[in-house]
């Protein structure tokens, strides 16, 4: 395995104040960074939209695919040695009837907006219907994703690579499972008691009526570092 070359410059990306970046020189541009240091879900998920070639140092999400804040100086310090790794992750495109609303590296989230509402819910993938499900909601997670709200909902950690998982939120039924799938795939409101809310990424998009037809699909990916610390 080639070893991966160290890096000296970054551009800092959210975060204030300024992070600790231990030996690595802060730049002020995509242009002139060699990765880019982003701090905070939003900022994260900005950069890795921005289509931008520099790889993310992502810092303050869960601690399976981030940086913890208070761990930044230790990792900027595994990336100057080239104590690192990266890992592909991929960017969602999300359509409604054909047009697309958004796009996002965390989850798709469709959520009865009323309390104490439920709805029923379809998952297809590949042609075939996986599930119908009585539930508060549905979220499609990448694995970059996967350790929030995903996560809290009942669902697993995905590692790069394999797959979007997708978890019934609150479900009425005792049996109903999160599924693991390659996408593309397509969510469904197939009745409802209360509108539906489209979320991507945490922000809500549209709201959806019974029928509209929500699909869900690769259309990129965003490299990601891993430092190698103790």
């Amino acid at each position: 395995m080639t070893q991966p070359t160290p890096i000296s410059r970054v551009r800092v990306r959210g975060g204030t104040p300024d992070p600790d970046l231990g030996r690595l020189e802060a730049v002020e541009s995509d242009a002139e960074a060699e990765a880019v240091v982003a701090v905070g879900a939003d900022a994260i998920a900005d950069q890795a939209l921005a289509d931008a070639s520099a790889p993310i140092l992502p810092v303050g999400i869960d601690d399976r695919y981030g940086t913890p804040r208070d761990a930044l100086a230790v990792a900027a310090d595994a990336l100057a040695a080239g104590d690192y790794r990266s890992v592909s992750h991929p960017v969602l495109e999300v359509s409604v009837e054909g047009e697309q609303v958004a796009r996002g590296v965390f989850d798709v989230t469709l959520m009865t907006s009323e309390p104490a509402r439920i709805s029923e819910y379809a998952l297809d993938a590949a042609a075939e219907r996986l599930f119908e499900v009585r539930a508060d909601g549905v979220v499609v997670s990448t694995p970059l994703g996967s350790a929030g709200y995903g996560r809290a909902a009942g669902g697993p950690v995905i590692a790069p690579g394999a797959g979007l998982s997708v978890v019934p939120v609150s479900p009425f039924s005792t049996r109903a499972s999160p599924w693991v799938v390659p996408g593309p795939l397509s969510l469904s409101v197939e009745r409802d008691e209360g509108a539906v809310s489209l979320y991507v990424d945490g922000a809500e998009e549209a709201q959806i009526a019974p029928g509209e037809p929500v699909a869900v699909e690769r259309v990129g990916t965003v490299t990601c570092l891993r430092p190698l610390t103790e």
